[in-house]
């Protein structure tokens, strides 16, 4: 009797009770032969054991394995015992997880019977970390404590401290899985953020919870999310401009958003082929806080493979914020566009509406890209360090501004047509690992109107979303 290590969908030989294959048989059998005679010849999944556990209960990691069990062949069992592995894994519970399949032993055992057995390793009690991460051209550091597996059914509360250079944070999250459906969880958080703006000389302190529930739906995924947040807004400079200093003092904002998403992307950052659109709604002042809004935006893009492994990429981003109870907007709320992950060629969000050189963002926006990826010429590196940069030639337009809401839709589509900010150039992308990117790009900025901060020539950027 042996023990077959089940890493991969390779064919193995079985070894042990006779299963009507022998492995002589096998040896002298070309490679599609093998998969053949294994796909063809009947086995039953007798066991599933779980070596290993601690304090991780049992009924949860039942979702997780009972696929095993409809299995029909060895390939079969092998490449279910592989997806269960992933699925185990993804539960943040376990740090290794081995498969090993063996033929079954006892008197119930069947001739074609097999048992399968997961040994898994638990994940220490309390963990932490340290790494950097990118954001929109703002790097940080982050120190985070985590308590995985906290109750036994894949709970995990952390903690986390993020250092940057212009914002720091800290915060304490709750999450909870669904038992059997991963992607259906509730997470619970209490925060407090504190962001510098120099653009707008503005400086914010967030201190907030909030209650987010994340689940699919058929192609969609949903986030519904409860926030509540107290907002202490004030002057980052002297030179701050009076409409900035208006704009200082304090505000509650409690407001009920939902989310709605379509990834058929192969990548988030180095996307070939598909198409990504987000749909963003956010509702506040109709439960608690003196801040009242609408609030709807939009992501679009679409990526085709062209021809000597070339990319065309196509991005259209929009959103409209409506004040209620006849407030005016808050500076925090408002949007803002230009810089390295939008409107290139512009300095960072020093697109549209300004007061004495200070932005102060706008009620309605769009912006557009068309870009082509193209290989490094010459292809240096083809297939291990070359492949992680990009040549990138890229077209953006856009503008953001105020609406007059008692025009109608038209004349907001007029409004939003005016003025139009548009820019060309070409440079390099560099991704790291699959959740940001670099670009280094020479850039050519046009449709310059008064006020707007640009920046002719090369711009760096670096962040997680890109235009």
């Amino acid at each position: 009797m042996g023990t077959v290590h089940a890493k991969n969908v390779d064919p193995l030989p079985m070894r042990g009770r006779d299963l009507g294959v022998t492995p002589d048989d096998l040896a002298e059998t070309p490679d599609v032969a093998k998969q053949e005679v294994l796909e063809n010849k009947d086995v039953v999944v007798q066991h599933v054991n779980i070596q290993g556990l601690g304090r991780t209960k049992e009924d949860l990691l039942g979702y997780e394995i009972s696929d095993v069990f409809h299995a029909k062949n060895l390939i079969d069992v092998m490449r279910k015992a592989h997806a269960a592995r992933q699925r185990l894994l993804r539960l943040g519970v376990f740090k290794e997880v081995e498969v090993l399949i063996d033929t079954s032993e006892g008197a119930d055992a069947l001739p074609n019977g097999l048992d399968v057995i997961f040994e898994v390793t638990e994940m220490k009690r309390l963990t932490g970390s340290y790494n950097t991460m990118v954001g929109n051209n703002e790097g940080s550091m982050v120190l985070g404590l985590t308590l995985p597996n906290m109750l036994g059914r894949a709970e995990k509360l952390a903690f986390q401290f993020s250092y940057g250079t212009k914002e720091t944070s800290y915060g304490l999250s709750f999450f909870k899985p669904q038992p059997g459906h991963f992607e259906r969880n509730l997470s619970l958080n209490v925060y407090k953020v504190t962001g510098q703006f120099p653009w707008s000389s503005l400086k914010e302190t967030d201190r907030g919870v909030s209650a987010e529930l994340s689940f699919p739906l058929g192609l969609t995924d949903h986030t519904v999310k409860w926030e509540g947040v107290w907002r202490a807004l004030g002057c980052l400079a002297r030179s701050a401009s009076f409409a900035v200093r208006e704009e200082s003092g304090h505000s509650l904002k409690s407001a009920l958003s939902h989310t709605v998403s379509v990834d058929s992307r192969n990548s988030a950052i180095f996307p070939s082929r598909g198409a990504l659109l987000r749909i963003n709604q956010e509702l506040a002042g109709y439960t608690g806080g003196d801040t009242s809004f609408l609030k709807e935006d939009f992501e679009l893009q679409l990526n085709k493979r062209l021809f000597w492994d070339s990319v065309l990429s196509a991005s259209l981003w929009g959103g409209m914020l409506y004040p209620l109870k006849g407030q005016p907007s808050c500076i925090a709320d408002r949007f803002y566009l230009g810089g390295p992950t939008s409107v290139r060629g512009f300095g960072m969000y020093s697109i549209g509406p300004q007061s004495e050189g200070d932005y102060l963002g706008g009620g309605a926006y769009w912006a557009s890209g068309l870009h082509l990826y193209t290989p490094l010429p010459f292809r240096p590196g083809k297939g291990s360090f070359g492949d992680l940069f990009r040549t990138h030639f890229f077209l953006n337009a856009g503008n953001l501004c105020n609406l007059n809401y008692g025009g109608g839709p038209r004349a907001h589509l007029q409004k939003l047509a005016e003025c139009i900010r548009w820019s060309y150039g070409a440079g390099i992308v560099l991704r790291l690992g699959n959740i940001a990117r670099l670009e280094l790009n020479y850039c050519v900025p046009m449709g310059v109107q008064s006020g707007d901060r640009i920046c002719d020539g090369v711009q760096f950027g670096a962040g997680i979303r890109f235009l």
